[in-house]
């Protein structure tokens, strides 16, 4: 039987990790695929890991592999981890905090299952699902961002920055990543555009996007090195 691997990295998301973790339990995935779960928690300094061990012990029956990095090392770093670890068909990124919702996973599981896509990316700008309405800046960042990726992939992306990626096994094992922080999502793009006969689809997803207060961690220096890696894994590659 077929498995989806999620991996959740976690920095300090006591607040929200269970509810990210019922969430996903909760989805009935299509094909009858099963649900393989790794948090991978990224040396938090509040309750996150005692909620994550005390919800595995809680639920025995629910695939969760837990991994704890020794040091704070950033998302990247905690997604390479997750994704070595992973034994499913197919990988998806899900962050720990309630921006995006697993009801959708089917969303993005369809194209690949049904012989179309070896790639999905999940995009905030496009469908007519919910979107919180936040920052504006932010927003034309992203949009930059994506611009100036696709500039050298030549791809069509609408939201290169998107969490939800999803990827057939096969195809993001191999990569050597290096990126340890919010570099992943332009390191990631390139080097999955590259492979011979990938095929990329993009589908519309909903964003319940979080503010600064309520703990969003990416800022405007994320960004600049997210144009420095678009340069360094396309041109310098």
């Amino acid at each position: 039987m077929a498995v989806l691997s999620v991996i959740i990295p976690a920095y300090n998301e006591e607040r929200t990790v269970e509810g990210i973790l019922d969430k996903v339990f909760s989805v009935i995935l299509i094909n009858n695929i099963e649900i393989e779960v790794l948090v991978v928690n990224d040396f938090s300094t509040d309750r996150t890991e005692e909620i994550v061990l005390n919800y595995q012990h809680k639920y025995k029956d629910r695939k969760i592999n837990y991994f704890k990095h020794s040091k704070n090392k950033g998302k990247g770093a905690a997604l390479h981890t997750g994704i070595k670890h992973a034994n499913g068909d197919y990988i998806i990124v899900q962050d720990a905090d309630l921006e995006y919702d697993p009801e959708e996973y089917n969303v993005l599981l369809r194209p690949i299952v049904n012989g179309f896509a070896d790639v999905v990316y999940g995009s905030r700008f496009v469908g007519g699902e919910a979107h919180r309405i936040l920052f504006f800046w932010h927003t034309m960042g992203n949009k930059f961002l994506t611009f100036f990726s696709n500039m050298f992939t030549n791809l069509n992306l609408t939201d290169m920055e998107t969490c939800y990626k999803m990827f057939s096994a096969d195809f993001i094992k191999p990569l050597r990543l290096k990126e340890k922080r919010f570099g992943f999502e332009p390191e990631v793009t390139a080097k999955v555009s590259r492979i011979p006969k990938v095929r990329i689809y993009e589908v519309g997803i909903s964003y319940y996007g979080r503010t600064y207060e309520e703990g969003k961690k990416i800022n405007w220096k994320d960004g600049f090195r997210a144009i420095y890696c678009i340069l360094k894994y396309n041109i310098f590659k």
